[in-house]
């Protein structure tokens, strides 16, 4: 089977990407690990003994590194439609988090208690039809800040990637209603090319 130009493009990247080396040679499960890395650097977003949850984890890239950074206090919970293998201080949840029985698996798993920082990488599968790759992803990501309003505890702090284009402004706009500072990111790890960005919401109004 022949590889389309874009598929050839991406692996070629994918091979020659420092990121990727980096991530192997760091032991972590993925390039987008460097971009949480970034964003915590910039805006101090993870500390120990916090509980946290990563929407659309799998390969667990994200979680890896808040697991190291919350430490044994603190707490990931992880939901994602794939499998994820096992991380320390990460509780994984496998199934659709807008779906009500894993919903209430995931507050059974928060106890009563209301998250510090919801963080989300998420990504639609991409089909190739970019208007709908991006309604899709849309979709995704205002799920993401729903749940924020249902379980962020007043003053938590929000990181979500959103693509830019058809329905990111109105996104934006959106989420600034909702916290005290919403500011926008493009780490170094975020292909050049790539429309992707990643909003950071800090100080939730509840």
């Amino acid at each position: 089977m022949k590889r389309s130009k874009s598929s050839s493009r991406w692996l070629n990247e994918h091979v020659n990407d420092p990121y990727v080396k980096r991530a192997q040679k760091d032991g972590l499960r993925s390039r987008s690990s460097y971009k949480l890395i970034e964003l915590n650097e910039k805006d101090r977003l993870i500390r120990p003994g916090m509980l946290i949850m990563d929407l659309g984890s799998a390969p667990g890239g994200w979680s890896q590194v808040a697991g190291k950074l919350v430490g044994e206090k603190g707490r990931v919970i992880a939901t994602d439609i794939l499998p994820m293998d096992p991380l320390d201080n990460v509780d994984f949840i496998q199934g659709d988090f807008t779906d009500d029985a894993v919903f209430q698996q995931l507050l059974d798993k928060l106890g009563g208690r209301q998250a510090d920082l919801i963080v989300s990488d998420i990504a639609p599968n991409i089909s190739g039809v970019a208007a709908a790759d991006q309604a899709a992803s849309m979709y995704l990501v205002e799920l993401t800040l729903d749940m924020v309003r249902q379980v962020l505890k007043p003053g938590g702090n929000y990181a979500v990637k959103v693509f830019q284009g058809e329905g990111s402004d109105e996104f934006l706009k959106d989420v600034r209603t909702s916290f005290e500072k919403v500011v926008i990111r493009k780490p170094e790890a975020s292909r050049p090319r790539s429309r992707e960005v990643y909003l950071v919401g800090k100080g939730f109004k509840g």
